[in-house]
């Protein structure tokens, strides 16, 4: 399936073959971003574009093959088309020739338990008006904004981007800040950034540049080292930090170097309050402790990429947990937003990766068949700091912070 590794806002455009999806694609860019063809079925699998829209940004919309294919082969794109309810931040139905049925209205059904916002858009309004009693009933019946359009002759596009930046959750586009609410003007943040095998070469990674820039952004002060350089610093500099924040893979080091009085965290954690469902993974983390013999866990990376002697996900934390519990248990890997091939209550517990590549919807909905089942759910680093005895410290920055958890974790 398409992997959502982009963490700006995704939309989605469904309707029939033919209805013009790519054709409104290319009358939001001006050009033919998008193939088009009369001839019924162009668009087979789920195609990515990126534009900008005035007010949100860059977003990323999806163009999707018609909910009517028919066929084998037809049926295995319909499936396509609706995976990407689970990745996207809202929808675009797009409907033509005045024709709304039986189709459009499973898939507003498929919406609304996605807790998706939508609109629908009458394209071809060249072709045939839009029937005078159809946009007051479908308001009436679904209380979304409905749009009369023409791809050919988009005189009224500006009409669809306000409607779109109506229903656009200000989550989607507007980013929660990582740390901003715990540092205050001028505070240094230190930053543990381990150079192993698994750093890319010349760069640093992703989550490591979001915590830099967030720091910035937040009037902060942000210094950067490696776990050796640790003891160096606090012989060295002043003022002491505020904040901490390590790679989670040496957090046992950063917890022997770093006094009591500093709150320690690490980018893991950060991004799991910023993108994940931190209180479910607030109560799931301890499950550890109460793993069985035998236990299937389903360990979830949000990218992909090449696989280490040392991965994080597929080696260390496998090991860690093993050596941890003591028991003998198995572990499935899925890589991008592939599908699960098991059923998901074959699983004792879901570990999630931070999330850096994805948006914050696909990191729920991906814990969403989990959490419905009961189904313990955590994330990377709150599991290298849980099996390594700092969970308390390492959750301790935000909870402190007025997260409400329910939980007593002290």
């Amino acid at each position: 399936m398409i992997r959502g590794r982009d963490s700006k806002p995704h939309i989605g455009i469904f309707g029939r073959r033919n209805n013009g999806k790519s054709s409104i694609i290319n009358a939001f860019t001006g050009q033919e971003t998008a193939i088009v063809s009369e001839v019924a079925g162009t668009t087979t699998d789920p195609v990515k574009k990126s534009i900008e829209i005035a007010g949100i940004g860059p977003v990323i919309m999806i163009d999707t093959a018609g909910i009517d294919d028919s066929g084998e082969l037809g049926m295995k794109r319909v499936a396509k088309t609706r995976d990407m309810l689970k990745i996207i931040d809202m929808a675009i139905l797009v409907v033509a020739n005045n024709i709304f049925d039986e189709p459009e209205i499973n898939l507003i059904s498929d919406f609304q338990a996605n807790d998706l916002p939508y609109l629908i858009i009458h394209n071809k309004s060249d072709e045939e008006p839009f029937f005078t009693f159809l946009s007051p009933a479908l308001k009436l019946n679904f209380n979304v904004p409905v749009v009369d359009f023409s791809a050919r002759f988009p005189t009224n596009i500006k009409t669809v981007i306000q409607k779109i930046r109506e229903i656009m959750p200000e989550t989607a586009f507007r980013k929660q800040t990582l740390i901003g609410d715990l540092i205050s003007y001028g505070d240094v943040v230190l930053l543990i950034t381990p150079i192993d095998i698994e750093a890319p070469e010349g760069r640093m990674i992703l989550p490591q540049v979001q915590v830099i820039r967030d720091v910035l952004d937040n009037d902060g002060v942000a210094v950067v080292c490696k776990e050796r350089e640790v003891d160096t610093f606090f012989r060295k500099m002043s003022p002491k930090p505020a904040l901490v924040i390590t790679d989670s893979q040496v957090f046992p080091k950063a917890d022997a170097a770093i006094p009591r009085n500093i709150p320690l965290t690490s980018f893991s954690i950060v991004l799991a309050r910023q993108k994940g469902d931190f209180e479910a993974y607030i109560k799931g983390t301890p499950h550890i402790s109460k793993l069985r013999e035998g236990d299937r866990i389903l360990i979830l990376e949000s990218c992909t990429h090449h696989v280490s002697c040392d991965d994080i996900g597929r080696v260390k934390i496998p090991r860690w947990l093993s050596s941890f519990t003591g028991k003998k248990l198995e572990f499935d890997v899925v890589a991008g937003l592939s599908n699960i091939a098991r059923p998901i209550t074959d699983y004792a517990m879901v570990i999630q990766c931070g999330g850096c590549m994805i948006t914050r919807k696909q990191v729920i909905s991906r814990l969403k068949p989990a959490i419905d089942n009961g189904i313990p759910v955590t994330n990377y680093g709150m599991t290298i700091a849980y099996i390594h005895g700092i969970y308390n410290r390492a959750i301790q920055p935000f909870i402190g912070n007025g997260e409400e958890t329910g939980v007593d974790y002290l």
